[in-house]
């Protein structure tokens, strides 16, 4: 089991920047991937960007050269980096985890990000 807690959250004009963390209780090495999703009001929670543990990564077409995924195995924290952010990046952001090869079991709490225009 791992418990994951995002933050960095916040509210940004268009064009901005954020980083959000994902600090994991147990090592993220153990964990086979850590993605990013996001929930905007009324629409299915999506894919932003995974990483495997072996660094592997697979961004969105949206956010493909202004999203970056990171991660610091010493801090077990995974971080998503998100440069000249759109009105439509607004979203819930949720951190997750999987051990396996199937859906991700573990979810954080989400952390809001508002792009104003």
């Amino acid at each position: 089991q791992v418990q994951l807690v995002e933050s960095g959250g916040g509210l940004v004009q268009a064009g901005g920047s954020l980083r959000l963390s994902c600090a994991a209780s147990r090592s993220i090495l153990s964990i086979n991937s850590m993605g990013w999703y996001r929930q905007a009001p009324g629409k299915q929670r999506e894919l932003v960007v995974a990483i495997t543990n072996g660094g592997n990564t697979n961004y969105a077409d949206s956010v493909k050269g202004r999203f970056t995924i990171s991660r610091d195995n010493a801090k077990n924290t995974v971080y998503l980096q998100m440069n000249s952010l759109k009105p439509e990046d607004t979203a819930v952001y949720y951190c997750a985890a999987k051990f396996g090869h199937r859906g991700y079991d573990y979810w954080g709490q989400g952390t809001q990000v508002t792009v104003s225009s």
